[in-house]
């Protein structure tokens, strides 16, 4: 099955191929099939903006789309930056901006408590939708570690690895992250539907 991811996103398409191929679903960008699509995320929630994205690619391809809509949530900043992580200090930071921020909002915290919220959203043409969420628990490390990964990767750390998730390589990252979380649960919601409609 091909699927168009509703995002622009390379690190996004990446992480959604390398863990769907092997179940058989094939995660191409907007610009594959010839659309650019710009969705407003007005949604209150992951599980809204996700699906706000997904069925209006959908709309404009006629094909399978998939969003994902996902953000960090620190205990401190009562869930923020939640839904506006990628939005976090407005449009002129950048990742690295982000994570500065985000440790500067948490000077004199004792609790550095996070999570990782994913929410994945399949829109199919005819109306039906499979959404699934996944979440990793973590903390926000005191400085930025790690090379890898994207967002705030480098200040979200594993305690149980002691790592950041920029620390890990992407086959460690995919076995523990909210999206890889979030994608086992749709590979399973995604299976019962091939099987329901093929029946």
């Amino acid at each position: 099955m091909k699927a168009v991811l509703a995002s622009k996103n390379p690190n996004k398409l990446r992480e959604m191929s390398e863990i769907l191929s092997a179940r058989g679903v094939e995660v191409v960008l907007e610009s594959d099939v010839g659309v650019d699509v710009d969705v407003e995320e007005t949604g209150a929630t992951f599980e809204e903006n996700a699906r706000l994205k997904a069925k209006a690619v959908m709309q404009a391809t006629g094909l399978p789309a998939i969003a994902d809509d996902s953000g960090l949530c620190v205990d401190a900043l009562n869930g923020g930056p939640g839904v506006y992580s990628a939005r976090y200090g407005g449009p002129d930071l950048d990742d690295r901006g982000r994570c500065r921020l985000l440790l500067q909002n948490l000077q004199g915290q004792i609790s550095r408590k996070a999570k990782f919220v994913s929410v994945v959203c399949l829109c199919m043409p005819d109306g039906d939708v499979i959404s699934s969420r996944g979440e990793c628990p973590g903390t926000i490390a005191f400085a930025p570690q790690g090379e890898n990964g994207f967002g705030y990767d480098p200040v979200f750390f594993i305690p149980a690895l002691r790592k950041t998730f920029a620390q890990l390589t992407a086959e460690e990252k995919n076995k523990i992250s909210h999206r890889g979380n979030a994608l086992k649960k749709f590979q399973i919601e995604l299976e019962s539907y091939l099987n329901g409609i093929n029946k």
